[in-house]
């Protein structure tokens, strides 16, 4: 884990409101996994650090994707090259990628894209083919950046693709990961229980001490997704306890 003042290099839409921002943090781009987050702090900002997938990463450079959906959110879009973003990360538990399947499904809703890049690139260093099925409300919230061996796109008023959810889209395969709204991953995790998943939730330092990020479980109690997460095995989550939506989330 680095503490790290990364200047931001450059910024991208890639849906409507959707962006890319491109940081400038070499130790935590040589060591972070797909699954993994970072936790950003600005000035001036929000008191509590915001939790973000690292959506991709290019050389010394990590990326991180979000939409303005608070405050919080709006200042970091706002932000110009050059000005510096404290970044905490690699944070949480990876996506466990191993040799041996043949196949592996990306599930993504929204900005469930956020870890999505990394997890494909590690599935095909693996040996795995990516199938990488893309869902939203409608086609201009897809994200334009979708990338595997075989791409399926689906929107709930069937502007594109598939006409309905990106769960009801996923073909056989042998592995699969996802990452959105929990209402999906609740879904995801009726028809594939040995499925990864990485949750949304509320965060504060990121590091395990605030409890802030509790995540019920199916045998009872709760773990911190910060530390024991982000990613589960779907079936290991309690999701009758957890809203459908947050407006802050590890893939916001």
């Amino acid at each position: 884990m680095f503490l790290v003042d990364a200047p931001l290099v450059a910024r991208r839409e890639v849906a409507r409101g959707m962006f890319v921002l491109s940081l400038d943090a070499p130790q935590i781009a040589q060591s972070v996994r797909a699954g993994q987050f970072v936790n950003l702090g600005w000035s001036p900002g929000p008191l509590l650090r915001r939790p973000f997938s690292v959506y991709r990463t290019e050389g010394d450079r990590i990326e991180v994707i979000l939409k303005a959906v608070g405050a919080g959110t709006a200042q970091l879009l706002a932000m110009t090259a050059s000005d510096t973003i404290s970044c905490l990360g690699p944070l949480g538990h990876a996506f466990d990628l191993v040799a041996g399947p043949r196949s592996v499904a990306l599930v993504s809703g929204g900005l469930g894209v956020a870890p999505m890049p990394l997890a494909a690139r590690e599935a095909r260093a693996a040996g795995m083919s990516v199938t990488w099925v893309h869902g939203s409300r409608t086609v201009d919230e897809l994200c334009s950046e979708a990338d595997g061996d075989e791409v399926i796109w689906a929107t709930d008023d069937g502007s594109r693709g598939f006409a309905g959810t990106a769960v009801s889209a996923v073909p056989e395969t042998d592995v699969v990961l996802a990452c959105g709204p929990n209402r999906m991953l609740a879904a995801v995790a009726m028809r594939w229980p040995d499925a990864q998943v990485a949750v949304e939730t509320y965060m504060g330092c990121g590091t395990g001490v605030c409890l802030g990020c509790a995540v019920p479980l199916a045998r009872g109690g709760y773990d911190r997704a910060c530390k024991e997460g982000p990613v589960y095995r779907a079936a290991d989550i309690d999701w009758s306890v957890l809203p459908a939506h947050l407006p802050y989330a590890i893939s916001a």
